[in-house]
């Protein structure tokens, strides 16, 4: 009862008006002034003038009232007094001092009306900045005591004992809303342990396991920048093994003037936990060659098409022209480009890329140096249902722009392909081994001065129709999350890490290569499903559940990248490798490629056009598609054959 009463008393004075506070201050300066000849007079006050004790404070009274009024020490509101309070505080204490010495300078020649000297001054600006920054402390005190009254503090411990670490202690203790205790902070530093920061301990990660069991723990807050993300990932396993709430503070350039507020705080992501280190790239080699010229990339609106244009910026081409047929996305990019003030031509170029009289009208108008191809359907089961269009965007759109590049002499055209290329078991993956073929092929030819390189890599985070956007979805409808397979796995790498890494592949490349990127561990996507649900405060299977639908069409239980020594051969980035794959002569597949164009302008049955991508790419093996029975027909062909011979 008493703390509801308590509550209701603070909540009906929650701003205390402004009259109030003016008068504290005056009755404060005051104050201060009769303790500094208080101490003036050896604490005594025998033997004083009380005519000009009296016209002195009526000066005083009188200067904090200007002096008050012009800087409006009185307008802050008391319970979030900070930095800037005490400022004008002591702007104004300082203000009415200078006047006084001034008063009590010219006064001294022609009368003594005032108790005033040097020292008076300076010991009442001293006590009058010290009583009034105190009380607004107390009062801000009492109300954050009132408001948490009888309330459970949150227990909270800090990874990171340095800048970050220090500004999240300070915007948590300085944050009335929320009532909690600071337990200790958590360093790898060796020379950081066992001391304290702030009054507050910081202890190694052996000694933070050892003392959830001894001090309940609500939160863990990560502000460091540069924690390895092994470590990331052990913090978090271990938080969520003990129901430890887990966030992070925002990245530095979220900060407003070098602060941030505590409801900027973060839940950690599952995209956090699936980084890795940074990588480092040849930007002088890249700058060297991007320079002063025109830069087409397809596909430009898209996750990975985007990031590169962000990425060429910096680089200072003479121009981007950027390709797409998605007319919203193109015009989201060039706006986000324009709000940046991007001072790089970047030119939204809205043209579908198997339109090759568009096309060509594109490279006769812009005569781009260096093609960044990004442009591809790429949905598995999708394209499961539409051969034809994968055919028609990821074949021969790639083959309409390859053309284009060695007609009008673009000096690189890199090219960004899948995993799913290797022994492809869908047409998706199929039609991207085929534009590789083409471009390998392209490329051996003589007398090409265009040098194409073929990228490859496997799913990147936050990607448009990503595994992880999906899964957030439907836990925020309160699932269930679908998982095909309870055993499948998939790379994952960051958009960002896998655009700087096509951009050193086409530095590096001489023409011809297929660069594989280093994709790490694969990651069983069940398990990515329960961790996820897990970082949400829920328990799976019993929260939300998890069901398992069967593979789609086309769909492997886990990706090849051909990353194994035996497979690849290794480039001077740790990160970039070359895939070993069958030398590719275009002469023998153009009629190939000739006649999987006809069949798409004549419009063949499905059958007729993936029966014709199985001779081009004699490894695609379809699974779980009604394209598997051409296998069967082309086992039994195979075994005819054979007999025949014998």
């Amino acid at each position: 009862m008493n703390q509801i009463k308590t509550s209701s008393m603070f909540k009906n004075f929650s701003i205390v008006p402004r009259w109030i506070i003016f008068s504290l201050d005056i009755g404060g300066t005051l104050f201060s002034l009769l303790l500094a000849i208080a101490i003036k007079q050896n604490l005594t006050l025998m033997g004083l003038s009380w005519e000009a004790v009296l016209n002195t404070f009526v000066l005083v009274f009188i200067t904090n009232t200007l002096v008050f009024t012009s800087i409006k020490t009185y307008s802050g509101i008391v319970r979030y007094t900070g930095i800037q309070d005490a400022f004008r505080i002591s702007i104004s204490v300082i203000g009415s001092a200078a006047i006084l010495f001034i008063v009590n300078s010219v006064s001294y020649r022609y009368s003594q009306e005032f108790v005033l000297s040097t020292v008076v001054v300076i010991v009442y600006a001293g006590f009058s900045f010290l009583i009034l920054v105190s009380y607004r402390v107390l009062v801000k005190f009492l109300f954050a005591y009132a408001k948490n009254y009888k309330m459970k503090k949150k227990n909270v411990v800090i990874f990171g004992a340095a800048d970050a670490g220090v500004a999240t202690q300070r915007v948590l203790e300085n944050d009335g809303a929320s009532n909690i205790n600071i337990v200790a902070f958590v360093d790898d530093d060796k020379k950081k342990t066992n001391k304290n920061l702030n009054g507050i301990q910081v202890v190694r990660y052996d000694d933070f396991i050892k003392l959830v069991p001894i001090q309940p723990i609500d939160e863990l807050i990560i502000a460091s920048f540069t924690i390895p993300t092994k470590r990331k990932n052990e913090l978090v396993d271990f938080c969520l093994d003990h129901d430890i709430k887990v966030l992070s503070v925002p990245a530095y350039d979220r900060w407003a003037e070098g602060k941030f507020s505590s409801n900027q705080l973060q839940s950690i992501k599952i995209e956090d936990l699936l980084e890795r280190d940074p990588i480092v790239i040849n930007n002088n080699q890249i700058r060297s060659q991007i320079k002063g010229k025109r830069v087409l990339v397809t596909g430009a609106a898209g996750s990975i098409g985007s990031e590169i244009v962000r990425q060429l910026i910096p680089y200072a081409p003479e121009m981007i022209i950027m390709c797409d047929q998605a007319e919203t996305p193109l015009h989201n990019i060039e706006l986000e480009l324009h709000e940046r003030g991007t001072r790089i031509n970047c030119v939204s170029f809205l043209a579908d890329i198997t339109n090759e009289k568009r096309i060509e009208g594109l490279f006769e108008t812009f005569k781009p140096h260096y093609v960044y191809h990004a442009a591809a359907y790429k949905h598995v089961p999708m394209m499961e249902l539409c051969p034809t269009e994968a055919v028609r965007n990821n074949v021969i759109g790639t083959k309409i722009l390859a053309d284009l590049a060695v007609k009008y002499h673009a000096e690189r055209f890199v090219m960004i392909s899948t995993d799913k290329a290797v022994n492809p078991t869908n047409v998706m993956g199929a039609s991207k081994r085929m534009a590789e073929i083409y471009v390998q092929g392209i490329s051996s030819e003589k007398n090409i001065t265009t040098k194409f390189i073929t990228t490859r890599f496997g799913n990147v985070l936050g990607s448009n129709g990503s595994v992880i956007n999906r899964f957030k979805d439907q836990i925020e409808k309160g699932g269930p999350l679908t998982v095909t397979h309870p055993n499948i796995t998939r790379y994952f790498m960051t958009i960002p890490e896998a655009c700087q890494l096509v951009l050193e592949a086409g530095s590096m490349g001489n023409g011809g290569e297929i660069f594989v990127f280093d994709m790490g561990q694969p990651v069983a996507i069940a398990d990515l499903a329960k961790k996820m649900i897990r970082l949400y405060g829920m328990i799976p299977n019993i929260d939300i559940n998890i069901t398992y639908s069967g593979l789609r069409p086309g769909e492997k239980l886990y990706e090849e990248l051909l990353n194994d020594a035996e497979n690849t051969l290794a480039t001077y980035h740790d990160k970039i490798l070359i895939a070993k794959v069958r030398e590719v002569e275009l002469i023998n597949n153009k009629l190939h490629f000739e006649e999987l164009s006809q069949l798409i302008v004549i419009a063949a049955s499905e059958m007729q056009l993936v029966a014709k991508m199985k001779e081009l790419v004699p490894e695609f093996i379809s699974n779980n598609s009604i394209f598997e029975r051409l296998d069967s027909s082309l086992q039994t062909k195979i075994l005819d054959i054979t007999r025949a011979r014998k």
